[in-house]
């Protein structure tokens, strides 16, 4: 896939130098219970997002207390998506796992290399088309509420909508990148590059560190993203699981 040469680093905000990469380690917790608090539900150590928005879960801790927050967050046989942990109590039904990588953008931040009017802001009145996109590429949990999460760009040809990137998680002086997804017609354009390119500049200009998660298999995008600066930080494994019924 073929991209324009990034530019080089500029002086690092020292803002965004100081952001605490060990929120990385549990970022789903410390976006619920930080800058996205008002997205939450919470139940003492547990908390989620609306799952119209998205089906991410959050934990203080993996201690059976709790897993048993969670559970009554949830309600009985609910689905969550979370970033597996180590410990799970009797009575959870996993339903999938995979294997990704966390990676962090470089301190002095990934920047646009020239104006680029052919990306397009995306908000409430592209909402269906995003979803229907979401649904042809698979590139991970999107429902019909995530658009709400904000940052959204994307390609337009002839009118329809065949490529976009936005925001998910916002851990402190964290902004996660998501949904970076290309219709089949489209690839091998470099669409990829400039959309992630335009988010990662937006999230440094609020003085944000940007980091994304992709599938470990995905060998094709982990090349793209090490081309624009990010880095591997750890691997992180992702599971989906269904709530005690009884």
């Amino acid at each position: 896939m073929p991209d324009a040469d990034v530019p080089d680093a500029d002086v690092p905000d020292p803002d965004v130098a100081d952001a605490d990469e060990s929120l990385l380690d549990n970022p789903a917790w410390f976006a619920l219970t930080g800058p996205q608090t008002s997205l939450a539900v919470r139940q003492g150590a547990a908390a989620r997002f609306d799952p119209a928005m998205s089906p991410f879960v959050g934990m203080a801790d993996d201690s059976d207390a709790s897993w048993s927050d969670l559970a009554r967050l949830l309600g009985p046989g609910a689905p969550a998506v979370m970033f597996q942990l180590g410990h799970v109590p009797a009575g959870w039904t996993q339903t999938f796992s995979g294997l990704g990588l966390q990676m962090i953008a470089p301190v002095a931040g990934v920047t646009d290399s020239v104006d680029d009017p052919g990306l397009i802001a995306l908000g409430s009145d592209d909402a269906a088309e995003m979803f229907e996109l979401a649904e042809r590429t698979m590139p991970g949990p999107f429902e019909r509420r995530t658009p709400e999460f904000g940052g959204y760009v994307g390609v337009r040809r002839d009118g329809v909508l065949v490529a976009m990137a936005g925001e998910r998680l916002h851990p402190p002086g964290w902004t996660e990148i998501s949904a970076v997804c290309t219709d089949g017609a489209a690839r091998g354009q470099g669409l990829a590059g400039r959309l992630v390119r335009r988010v990662a500049s937006s999230i440094a200009e609020r003085g944000d560190r940007a980091m994304l998660h992709v599938a470990a298999s995905n060998t094709g995008a982990v090349s793209l993203y090490e081309r624009l600066g990010f880095q591997i930080r750890r691997e992180v494994a992702f599971a989906a699981y269904l709530s005690p019924t009884v």
